[in-house]
């Protein structure tokens, strides 16, 4: 593009479509992902004990139907009660792998290895989605390992309705924590960490969280909302710190409760009524590590439809969209709640949502709840995002604040008219080469260009122009994409 540079942080990866590209201009960039669950096998394995060729097969049909979709990243739930999708020299094996708390995979084998190979192949992004402070699902019927953690240290723990938590207010839990991500981040390739909304539970309406002895020991003068707050926010600091330490390119986020808190109880609240909120019910402050660059996006679980009384979709999207502080911003949307009422009989609910989202230039892309619900194509919600909102590729949103390293741009040779080979040659690594299709006569300039393809490659690939997917009047491009940020300056394919 004669000078220009555009700044990203990673790739997707698509199969050839064939619909015209005038249909849809769509985002060039775009976070599009998908909540994979595997606390009480909601989404992956779709049972517990499966064999390690049907875990396995299960993995690789989830990430194709997503790939379909236009998913370009997958959240993975591989810690959802202090146990592991992986070995874990902390935790044990999770009962919701083989059954049984502890127990390997016969014949042995890494998931979580597997698991991020398998989603890099597809150039889709991986997240490992962590719940921070679950530790037994439920005491009456959980499998428990000796070795679990519960049992070596079970002065760290409280229990509360029918789950046990690590108590937050223990500095020797934060460190523990800490950890368990720094071993994920030091031995696996993932791309990001992302933990949820569980940091202080839900209240149980009665039941106080029965953290007083630690807050007498811990709690230095606060009161104990305050002490709270700052176990919170201790926590989330520790965990930036340690991931980047570790390797700054992967991201960390959170996936909070979709309220922060109701403006009846803070002007700077939304105009909502929620019963429990993130600041003032979970402890956590999300505005807070926002405002200090604790974490690199937020994702608030939008669950409510547009026009909801009490929250309201679009009252949300707006507040969320202005407290962003220069962080990304990806909307947690709700396909699992399809069918459920009147309003998510709606055909046209979560197509509005998408186009809502879409006219914020400060939201930069969703994350569905959950996997399995793209399965019978509720509302023909898969098929929307497939043949439409998700038709075209998109690369996962920029984080100039990572890095903004430029690599050199990619060469091509000609074999014939159609036939391109184009090829990278530069030191950075990088992760795909982008095809771009932009109208002759008209400026090279991003917000003109459309991206058509995106090839899953580190150095060299044979592109193939097809004429179906390129309108009369379009000239190509081919860019690099890098793992270092950068859109490298675009090479005409005349």
């Amino acid at each position: 593009m004669k000078g220009m540079l555009i700044k990203i942080f990673s790739l997707v990866y698509l199969t050839t479509i064939t619909i015209a590209i005038s249909a849809q201009k769509a985002p060039i960039f775009e976070m599009r992902g998908v909540w994979v669950a595997t606390v009480v096998n909601i989404d992956w394995p779709t049972q517990k004990g499966m064999s390690v060729e049907a875990q396995k097969a299960d993995f690789i049909r989830l990430l194709d139907m997503h790939q379909r979709n236009g998913m370009n990243a997958v959240f993975v739930q591989i810690r959802p009660a202090a146990d592991a999708f992986y070995p874990s020299q902390y935790e044990p094996w999770s009962e919701y792998l083989n059954g049984k708390q502890g127990l390997p995979p016969t014949p042995y084998y890494d998931p979580l290895e597997f698991m991020i190979e398998e989603t890099h192949k597809r150039g889709m992004e991986f997240h490992a989605w962590l719940n921070p402070y679950r530790a037994v699902f439920n005491i009456h019927n959980s499998s428990i390992s000796p070795s679990h953690i519960t049992k070596i240290h079970p002065e760290w723990f409280v229990t509360y309705g029918n789950t046990r938590y690590f108590n937050p207010g223990l500095p020797e839990v934060r460190a523990f924590v800490t950890r368990v991500v720094k071993d994920i981040v030091t031995r696996y390739k993932v791309d990001g960490i992302h933990m949820d909304d569980y940091f202080y539970p839900y209240r149980i309406a009665g039941k106080e969280f029965p953290d007083e002895h630690a807050y007498r020991e811990y709690g230095n003068g606060l009161s104990k909302d305050e002490w709270r707050r700052s176990n919170c926010d201790s926590i989330i600091h520790n965990l930036y710190q340690t991931i980047k330490a570790v390797n700054p390119y992967v991201k960390f986020g959170i996936s909070p409760f979709g309220v922060w808190r109701n403006k009846s109880q803070d002007p700077e609240g939304s105009n909502t009524k929620a019963g429990q909120t993130n600041y003032d019910d979970l402890y956590a402050d999300i505005l807070l590590w926002l405002k200090k660059g604790w974490i690199d996006y937020v994702a608030p679980q939008l669950y409510w439809e547009q026009g909801h009384k009490l929250a309201d979709f679009d009252t949300l999207l707006a507040w969320w969209n202005a407290h962003t502080y220069g962080r990304h911003l990806y909307i947690g949307q709700a396909i699992y709640r399809a069918g459920t009422n009147a309003a998510w009989r709606n055909t046209n609910e979560l197509p509005n949502e998408i186009k809502a989202i879409r006219s914020y230039s400060t939201t930069q892309g969703s994350i569905f709840f959950s996997s399995k619900n793209f399965e019978n194509n509720p509302n023909g919600w898969s098929d929307s995002l497939r043949y439409n909102y998700y038709a075209l590729p998109a690369i996962v949103p920029p984080m100039p604040w990572i890095d903004n390293t430029q690599p050199q741009p990619p060469v091509f040779a000609k074999s014939n008219s159609n036939i391109f080979t184009i090829h990278y040659s530069g030191k950075l690594p990088i992760k795909a080469i982008a095809i771009f299709a932009l109208p002759e006569g008209v400026e090279e300039n991003i917000h003109y260009a459309t991206l058509i393809k995106l090839l899953n490659t580190d150095k060299e690939v044979v592109y193939q122009r097809s004429s179906s997917l390129i309108p009369n009047n379009n000239r190509l491009f081919a860019a690099v994409v890098s793992a270092h940020n950068v859109l490298s300056n675009w090479i005409e394919l005349k």
